[in-house]
């Protein structure tokens, strides 16, 4: 089963993020309902996606290795877990999309805060997708990462209209670190 994609295709114009391996994550247990996979997460995940896709980044996403949920049940808890530490020791960038639901609150993704302590821990760049001004609801560990934590919020609704800032956030960070080390 592919877990990562690396299609190359023309248009990001911008920036030319080959060889740099971004993670991007998401909620995907707590998005699942019914009628399957929440759409509109499902689109601003995708289109992260196709973006990085189209600089020519390498994207490691459970979204597309667990087919937005629908392959969720195929794998146990300690694969998931071993897979997505995997991915984040792999990554030059995190970059989760924290969405909000109808009244304004912060979506529940467990998953994502896990690894968000991970990418902080491994002193891996942050680049949060979400919504400006964060959530009400959001906790204070999460408005207070940028405090240990090399983080960046960019709005939601922005980085899906035009994902350039994205795009070039991300090549700033990541060829930061790999001057840096």
């Amino acid at each position: 089963m592919k877990d990562t994609t690396s299609q190359g295709v023309g248009g990001a114009g911008l920036v030319d993020l080959s060889g740099v391996n971004v993670f991007v994550g998401g909620p995907i247990q707590h998005a699942l309902h019914e009628g399957g996979f929440h759409t509109p997460l499902r689109h601003a995940i995708h289109d992260v996606i196709e973006s990085v896709s189209a600089a020519k980044g390498t994207v490691f996403s459970a979204h597309v290795a667990e087919k937005f949920g629908v392959d969720t049940p195929l794998f146990t808890p300690e694969q998931v877990s071993v897979r997505d530490l995997g991915w984040m020791r792999r990554c030059d960038v995190f970059v989760p999309v924290l969405p909000v639901d109808t009244d304004g609150d912060l979506m529940r993704t467990d998953g994502t805060h896990v690894e968000l302590g991970w990418a902080s821990g491994l002193g891996k760049p942050i680049v949060v997708v979400t919504p400006v001004p964060l959530a009400a609801n959001a906790s204070h560990l999460l408005r207070g990462l940028p405090a240990v934590a090399d983080v960046a919020v960019l709005d939601l609704a922005a980085t899906r209209r035009d994902p350039a800032e994205l795009l070039l956030l991300l090549h700033k960070v990541t060829r930061e670190v790999v001057m840096s080390e």
